[in-house]
């Protein structure tokens, strides 16, 4: 199977189901400070979990280990615009470590643990491909929310500005890791299952926001 072809195939595939009701409705207008605050917090235990996982995988595939370095990196960067967002919603460094997060919306976080620790190649690949499609697009709109409803700057929104498109070369590095997992015998429908997971718990993010 072509990687690309896979990718765009399971992009179509969960596009139907991909509606984020939370950000709809951030989109229409404020939403309450206490969903804010929630994002801010869940999203801080989200991308200290992120940066541990991008560091064992890469670890366990020394390949890709530029792909998955670059990835971590990047989880470090955002944690610094985060702490932005999160004094702009009117949290500070101690309510964001002393946050109570839900359960529901850390699924995501738990779902890459897993892949990182047991997923194969083609089942990291593909579901990274994927949600980072859905994530970044959700991302882009709800920044665009905040300054249009919240009056939120720039720089308040970079966390989210920052994540509305993939890295450079990411797209082509995760495909070419897919392929190889492909092609030394990965199987198709588990890396399926993956991708359709993350995105599932990417939703399950967003639906444990109140969106009064």
């Amino acid at each position: 199977m072509d990687a690309r072809k896979l990718y765009t195939q399971v992009v179509r595939d969960l596009t139907e189901g991909a509606a984020n009701r939370f950000v709809d409705r951030a989109e229409a207008g404020p939403v309450d400070i206490e969903a804010l605050r929630r994002i801010a917090g869940e999203e801080y235990r989200i991308i200290c979990a992120d940066e541990r996982s991008f560091a064992l995988l890469a670890a366990r595939f020394p390949d890709s280990a530029p792909l998955f370095l670059a990835l971590a990196s990047g989880e470090a960067r955002a944690l610094e615009l985060l702490t932005l967002y999160a004094e702009a919603v009117g949290m500070g460094a101690a309510e964001l470590r002393g946050y109570p997060p839900v359960a529901a919306a850390q699924g995501y976080p738990h779902h890459l643990a897993w892949l990182a620790q047991f997923g194969s190649r083609a089942e990291v690949a593909l579901a990274l491909l994927v949600n980072f499609g859905f994530w970044g697009g959700y991302c882009g709109r709800f920044a665009q929310a905040l300054r249009t409803h919240h009056d939120l700057t720039e720089d308040q929104v970079s966390f989210f500005t920052f994540f509305s498109a993939p890295p450079p070369g990411f797209e082509d590095a995760a495909l070419t890791l897919l392929q190889t997992g492909l092609d030394g015998g990965d199987d198709q429908e588990g890396a399926k299952t993956a991708a359709r997971l993350m995105q599932s718990y990417e939703l399950a993010f967003w639906d444990a926001l109140p969106t009064s």
